[in-house]
């Protein structure tokens, strides 16, 4: 990676973050941004963001590509609007989604150009047909915060940070031959349309404007203000690349074309400031987060800013594990967005303004993804997120009656399955991690969401399973959702007391097992007259085609977290051994037309898709964990490296990486609602996670090395300790946690029956 900054300049900014650092308090922490490699992920269908932006920030400032593949799934690569593997960056937008499998966003986009104006982008690998640049790699510079690159066609070095409402842009132009700046308000990255835009000049450096758009976010409002260093000389103004006059344009495609004087300066700033509620607040967001021009202090305040949350947990490895785990933990903190304005104003679902909220709205769940890992994650390292998430939540439930499944920009996409927002909320309710205000809005919400009459609850409420012949496809996946989340009702309600709802919602949970054919050993679909589905085949994984959900019927055998041991009952243990050894080391064969989402095969398990991220550390359960050790070794082994395609599947908005996260310092959370984490296989030698009020759980890791992966005994707290589970608790009110490994399995490590997760 090239160097662009002399001795003198990368002093003054070091001695820059150090007096910010001190000054925030954080002296005792370490410089840990340069572990972080923000290409993995980039390449393949990691689907990540590269660019500017700080932790949850609501401005993800990064450069926006053409597609240069276009099969199936149109340009399915370029998700997050980059891929590694171009080498054109059209311009550079300032809203981006992060390892999702659906594209949208990729919102107001600028174009630093020179020369000629060009009102539309570029084709496919050729930048002579419309706005956009080739750029050499040797020339991008990527940093958490920081974004750089050189664009040869123009001519001009582009430097981006972002804090968490306003994109802060560096232009510096070597070709000052009309040198402009274009904004493009029609530009979508195909997946999403304008429907109304408009630009307003205030004065001659100051503009406001806004999109709205319809796509995967169906009514989509961006408003906006940009600030400029210099004065813009000459203001263009289109609608769909009809010249408009005077100072104001609007449209369902309007463009500006900024022009200014480069003889006179070569550089220029931007400060771009976003809002979902008006312009007069986006203006308000520049002057409160960023209210001068020292580019290099914003610049070290996103790093500072990505200290803070990389900070709270101090891993000590190898140089190349921990990259990946800093890399992990930093693609962990991107989503859910920050949705609100400074002076706490947003809007909602229901589109309606709500002014001066005390709590931080959050959007961009991915919730049938994140439920599993992520949210239990944050649970240790930042509740007060869970806090305000759930609060988020709910305030979406009393907008449009019931809780959110995809939340994206203020909309409900309805993308996925299941009653995905339960876990999580049933999840926080039991660690103690909502607002004892919240409690009662938290358990309607929950309830009525479960016992709405659509998506197949109607059955469910029944006591009876979803008929295939009712649904198109995905019935069992539906089901399985489902009782996960009933599990979730469950348990809030039994802590609340609620006898009745705890007695049903746990008949409900285990509802699963009406799919359960002992004839195949598989979850199958099931008929309204109670016949399974003919022809069965659990490797069948055509994509929106069976009764699952991107999946097939091995993948799906293994989706009851809730009731592991009940799942190990329908089998029998030797024959739950026999057949889990089975789905490990089997073909990984899926057959034409199967989901692209299904990925990072070991056997039929996908660690590239999330209903399998849990199903390693089933072997727990009878007794087995070396055998967990040995699976998610090989999975952080060969799934997650250094490489910009180092990631096997959908980043999906921190899941991913928040497995990894979780695996490599040992356990995950094979339950994701009752507090407990399983072991696995840590690879650290030492682990400190950074708790409230001064406290910190350290997990000391003895002997460990590539060939030592197996756990011989855990001291927790300087006691013996087999189990092999721990709880959540046990990590919050701090402590010593020591595993000593070995090359061969423990005869006794959570051997017992009494040792082993329920």
């Amino acid at each position: 990676m090239k160097k662009n900054c002399t001795v003198s300049t990368l002093f003054s900014t070091i001695m820059l973050v150090s007096s910010l650092l001190s000054q925030a308090g954080y002296a005792q922490d370490k410089s840990l941004t340069g572990y972080v490699n923000p290409y993995i992920g980039s390449q393949g269908h990691g689907h990540v963001f590269v660019g500017a932006n700080v932790p949850y920030g609501a401005v993800q400032l990064g450069p926006s590509q053409t597609m240069q593949t276009w099969d199936q799934f149109n340009g399915w690569d370029w998700c997050s609007g980059y891929n590694y593997i171009s080498e054109d960056i059209l311009g550079f937008t300032h809203t981006h989604l992060s390892g999702t499998g659906i594209g949208d966003l990729n919102d107001l986009m600028i174009v630093p150009a020179s020369g000629h104006l060009e009102l539309q982008p570029a084709h496919r690998l050729d930048m002579s047909t419309g706005y956009g640049s080739n750029f050499k790699r040797a020339n991008e510079v990527v940093k958490p915060g920081y974004y750089a690159v050189y664009l040869d066609k123009y001519k001009v070095k582009a430097e981006l940070t972002a804090t968490t409402r306003v994109g802060f842009h560096h232009y510096h132009f070597d070709n000052a031959d009309s040198a402009h700046l274009l904004l493009d308000l029609e530009f979508n990255m195909c997946w999403d349309a304008p429907v109304e835009t408009t630009i307003k000049k205030i004065n001659d450096t100051t503009f406001v404007g806004y999109r709205f758009s319809k796509g995967w976010a169906n009514d989509q409002r961006l408003f906006f203000a940009i600030k400029t260093s210099q004065p813009i000389t000459q203001l263009n103004l289109f609608n769909l690349n009809d010249a408009v006059a005077g100072a104001e344009a609007k449209g369902k495609g309007v463009k500006a074309a900024m022009y200014f004087d480069a003889n006179k300066n070569a550089d220029i700033y931007l400060k771009v400031g976003v809002s979902p509620v008006s312009e007069e607040n986006a203006l308000g967001n520049i002057a409160a987060e960023v209210p001068g021009w020292n580019f290099e202090k914003v610049k070290a305040g996103a790093d500072l800013a990505w200290n803070k949350e990389l900070n709270k947990i101090d891993f000590s490895a190898d140089d190349a594990t921990k990259t990946t785990f800093y890399t992990a933990l930093y693609h962990s903190h991107f989503f859910p967005s920050v949705f609100n304005d400074h002076n706490g104003d947003y809007r909602g679902t229901d589109k309606k303004v709500y002014t001066n909220q005390k709590f931080t709205n959050y959007t961009v769940m991915s919730l049938w993804d994140t439920y599993r890992g992520l949210h239990p994650l944050m649970s240790v390292i930042d509740p007060a997120l869970v806090k305000d998430m759930v609060h988020s939540m709910l305030m979406i439930y009393k907008q449009q009656g019931r809780l959110p499944v995809w939340p994206l920009e203020g909309c409900e996409t309805d993308c996925m399955i299941g009653n995905p927002a339960i876990p999580v909320i049933a999840d926080a309710y039991m660690k103690g991690l909502i607002d004892p205000a919240d409690v009662a809005l938290a358990y309607e919400a929950v309830r009525n969401t479960a016992m709405r009459k659509a998506g197949g609850l109607q059955f469910v409420q029944e006591l009876k399973y979803i008929p295939a012949d009712s649904m198109t496809i995905e019935s069992v996946a539906w089901g399985m959702e489902y009782a996960i989340a009933d599990f979730g009702v469950a348990q809030m309600a039994k802590r609340l007391g609620k006898v009745k709802d705890a007695a049903y919602f746990t008949k409900r949970a285990g509802l699963y097992k009406q799919y359960w054919d002992a004839a195949e050993g598989h979850f199958v679909g099931r008929m309204a007259d109670g016949s399974f589905r003919k022809g069965f085949d659990p490797l069948e994984a055509k994509h929106r085609s069976n009764d699952y959900c991107e999946g097939n019927g091995w993948q799906y055998t293994w989706l009851v977290p809730q009731d592991a041991k009940g799942l190990v009952n329908l089998f029998g243990e030797k024959k739950f051994q026999t057949s889990l050894d089975s789905f490990f080391n089997m073909s990984s064969s899926l057959g034409q037309g199967s989901s692209p989402d299904i990925s990072g095969m070991i056997g039929q398990y996908a660690q590239g898709n999330e209903p399998s991220h849990h199903v390693a550390y089933l072997y727990a359960v009878i007794g087995q964990p070396w055998k967990t050790a040995d699976i998610v070794r090989e999975v952080m082994e060969k799934y997650y490296t250094n490489a910009a395609d180092g990631l096997c599947g959908n980043e999906d908005a921190g899941q991913m990486s928040a497995w990894y996260v979780l695996s490599s310092m040992g356990f995950y959370p094979m339950n994701p609602m009752n507090g407990t984490f399983v072991f696995g296989s840590p690879l650290m030698d030492e682990a400190v996670i950074k708790l409230g009020g001064n406290k910190r759980f350290d997990i000391v890791v003895k002997g460990n090395s590539k060939e030592n992966k197996y756990i011989q005994k855990v001291v927790l707290n300087g006691v013996v300790y087999n189990k092999s589970y721990f709880l959540y608790r046990d990590i919050m009110k701090g402590g010593k946690m020591e595993i000593y490994m070995g090359s061969k399995p423990s005869a006794t490590f959570g051997v017992k029956q009494g040792d082993r997760p329920v």
